[in-house]
């Protein structure tokens, strides 16, 4: 704890360790008139006893820096958040007032760039939330996925009026899932189909229920798959086995021009975190001939925690 107190990092405490061990080993050599063969068994004990306490250490050294990071994020959402409110109640007020041509196209960009960062900041936070290794925090409750769904598309199709884009629906699709976090997923794959995604084809969102019912459940299949298909450019093969990874961009001169203010390349890479938290799985498929298909498949119910 003084350690992380005074700055320091852990490579420099798992160095103090190492020295540790180094003048430990040189100071027992030079105090042994005559090695001995059970010489071997004290070295053991000892190295077993200092790599023990290094784990220690280094487990309490981590906690130490995790919960500062915890600590930083709330402070770094409520700070952050709030201001860009502010800035969205003003702008509403100034509309109300000032019905002019100007006035509205100004009001339009503050509200398209506050929205850009309200989501750049959450995907910041999930993203430094699970950056070591724990899961995506989920939240249970009923889900009316094709709901869900359809609120989604509309809201695209407010924002990209010239896109057709439609939703396929095909058995039971309630569920008990963490709403805000499927909203997400469903949210982050059709920006993606839309960005890069031919502006000439549709795109669709389907949803469907697949598998056995568990027992006295009284709903249908035990997995509900969702994908979301584009046509156009097909992605590499060589970026396939990479493209959830976090930081990474796949962008064509087109796709480019369609990407929204705000986006730092973490939409898939949330996206696989939420379905891997709620048990499920996410893969894709991208040719030239048959498009490009993201599939999400997911237990009905949230796992067991």
């Amino acid at each position: 704890m003084d350690r992380v107190g005074w700055g320091f990092h852990i490579t420099e405490v798992v160095s103090e360790y190492r020295a540790l061990r180094a003048s430990a080993l040189r100071l027992w050599r030079e105090s042994l008139p005559q090695p001995d063969l059970n010489d071997i068994d004290d070295i053991t004990r000892f190295n077993e006893s200092l790599d023990q306490s290094l784990a220690r250490g280094v487990h309490s050294y981590s906690k130490r820096i995790d919960e500062s990071r915890q600590m930083f994020l709330a402070i770094l959402s409520h700070d952050l958040r709030n201001p860009l409110n502010t800035i969205r109640m003003a702008a509403d007020v100034v509309s109300l007032q000032n019905k002019s041509p100007a006035t509205a196209n100004a009001i339009s960009v503050i509200t398209r760039n506050t929205d850009a960062m309200v989501r750049l900041i959450g995907d910041l936070i999930d993203f430094s939330s699970t950056g070591l290794g724990r899961a995506m925090p989920l939240h249970r409750g009923p889900v009316d996925l094709e709901a869900l769904c359809r609120e989604v598309i509309d809201s695209f199709r407010a924002l990209h009026p010239g896109r057709t884009l439609r939703l396929h629906s095909e058995g039971d699709v309630n569920g008990v899932w963490d709403a805000g976090r499927i909203r997400q997923v469903v949210s982050n794959l059709m920006g993606n189909a839309i960005q890069h995604g031919s502006p000439e084809a549709p795109i669709d969102l389907s949803v469907a229920s697949k598998g056995t019912p568990s027992a006295g459940s009284g709903l249908g299949g035990s997995t509900v798959v969702l994908s979301v298909h584009n046509e156009g450019v097909p992605i590499p093969p060589d970026l396939l086995p990479t493209i959830f990874d976090p930081l990474k961009r796949y962008a064509t001169r087109e796709s480019a021009a369609e990407r929204s203010p705000g986006s730092i390349g973490l939409g898939l890479y949330i996206v696989r975190e939420i379905v891997v938290a709620k048990g499920g799985t996410v893969e894709v498929a991208s040719t030239a001939e048959e498009g490009t298909t993201f599939t999400v498949r997911i237990p009905r119910f949230l796992p067991v925690e």
